[in-house]
């Protein structure tokens, strides 16, 4: 069985070989910890958290590296200490923005049931290997020094563009180049730059005098390097990155250590909207992941988000929290206190099959009606492969501390109920039909009659 990727810089669907099976590489682009994460923030997280969960299944928990940087240096982290800390000095307050920004972040990812990276790199513990990397390119001439900023020659990498195969002036135009006179071209961009007054700073390259700081790009070419070395097999991020931080990359990389590649693939998980808008604190649909689990276990958050395949544009709504909600009861009520059985072959498959997580879902909906008809290994199937997407994490009596209704319903009692309503239907004894609905509403159970049959979900 192959697992296979679609990788963004052949618009194809391919195996996935790792370089070495022995230590499989994954890089993901993390936070720039100034601010709650929103919705959309959390989705590569929960994405390529099920991606890490399936490769350890595959080559063994011992023989994965995945990491996930942290930028803590950058100015909207910069605007923000000011403006919460305004009395501190500016380095300070920036340390105190960060620590708490993180530790937010990580309580909100851990409630989600991701598992920690093998490692989280904070940018400003790099800043060594950025300046080396930067010195590299600056001695084999792709790189240069103006002003004291330094800055990457995008004429100098042909191959500049192959990822997000978008014509110069579109790229130009997607950047918002920035107009400045010490570049050579206006795509170029900015390696190293002088600190402002009050900013955090660093000694600067060889001949330039100024204290400075990394470019945003720059920071996640030189972690990468450290911890899964010059090419790795998977780099991952949301499809905002392709252009102009993941093309970046690439050409810093590629030339700093002459390589054909960066990672073997690049994997991109696809926009999201809030009830069929783009979200927005303007139009006062901004979700964070903060909020929504003060209202909803993070296994229903992160269970939303399996709905769609990850390259697809997701809509994020309430309904689909509800419909989520109602299937981990459902999971939850046959198999909460079953010890795992073996993996469902099914859903394996569509995993697969470059992450197929609505196919999968399907699979599992097909394994919770076997359980219900009492078929015996089908609840303990359905636990062990629930639990490789991340799901079903916590016991029956956790679950139901927050869902109490969710554990209270026999699901065969349910399933009896509504095929003797059906029977009483048919034969017209509409008196019987609606008793029957009565006994099930008590229980907690709603129902809905549909052209295609009856359907139930557990009150909220």
């Amino acid at each position: 069985m192959d697992l296979k990727l679609y990788d963004t810089l052949t618009r194809e669907k391919r195996v996935f070989r790792p370089l070495d099976p022995g230590n499989v590489r994954m890089y993901v682009c993390g936070p720039t910890v100034y601010d709650f994460a929103h919705i959309g923030n959390a989705r590569p997280v929960i994405v390529f958290d099920v991606l890490f969960r399936l490769l350890r299944h595959l080559y063994g928990a011992d023989h994965v590296t995945y990491v996930r940087n942290i930028t803590d240096v950058d100015e909207k982290i910069n605007a923000r200490a000011a403006e919460e800390y305004p009395a501190l000095p500016l380095n300070e307050a920036i340390r105190k923005v960060t620590e708490k920004t993180d530790q937010q972040f990580h309580e909100d990812v851990a409630a989600l049931g991701c598992l920690p990276p093998t490692a989280e790199p904070r940018a400003t513990e790099h800043i060594a290997e950025m300046r080396a990397l930067i010195e590299r390119l600056v001695k084999s001439g792709n790189a240069y020094v103006a002003q004291d900023h330094v800055l990457f020659s995008v004429s100098s990498d042909p191959d500049y563009g192959e990822l997000s195969k978008r014509p110069l002036d579109e790229m130009i135009a997607g950047a918002r180049v920035e107009v400045a006179p010490y570049k050579r071209e206006p795509m170029d961009f900015v390696l190293w730059k002088p600190s402002k007054t009050g900013e955090p700073a660093w000694p600067s390259l060889a001949g330039i005098k100024t204290p400075g700081r990394p470019g945003w790009h720059i920071e996640c070419s030189a972690m990468a390097w450290r911890y899964l070395g010059e090419t790795f097999d998977i780099h991952g991020g949301g499809i905002d990155l392709v252009f102009p931080h993941h093309e970046n990359e690439i050409a810093q990389s590629r030339c700093a250590f002459h390589t054909p590649l960066m990672a073997n693939f690049w994997m991109h998980n696809g926009f999201l909207q809030v009830e069929g808008e783009k979200m927005a604190k303007s139009t006062g649909n901004f979700v964070t992941p903060h909020d929504l689990l003060k209202d909803w276990p993070g296994e229903v958050v992160r269970l939303t988000m399996l709905q769609t395949h990850y390259r697809q544009p997701i809509n994020w709504t309430v309904s689909g929290l509800r419909e989520a909600e109602r299937t981990l009861d459902h999971w939850y009520a046959l198999s909460g206190d079953v010890a795992p059985g073996f993996l469902c072959t099914d859903v394996l498959d569509a995993l697969m099959d470059d992450l197929n997580t609505p196919k999968a879902l399907g699979a599992l909906h097909e394994l919770r009606g076997e359980a219900v008809k009492g078929i015996k290994p089908a609840a303990a199937s359905l636990k062990a492969s629930v639990q490789l997407i991340g799901l079903l994490q916590t016991t029956r009596a956790a679950w139901a501390a927050f869902r109490p209704a969710a554990v209270a319903v026999d699901e065969t009692k349910v399933v009896d109920l509504i095929e003797a309503r059906n029977a009483a239907r048919q034969v017209k004894d509409f008196k019987e039909s609606d008793r029957i609905r009565d006994e099930l509403a008590k229980m907690g159970v709603v129902l809905k009659d549909t052209k295609d049959g009856t359907t139930w979900e557990i009150a909220r």
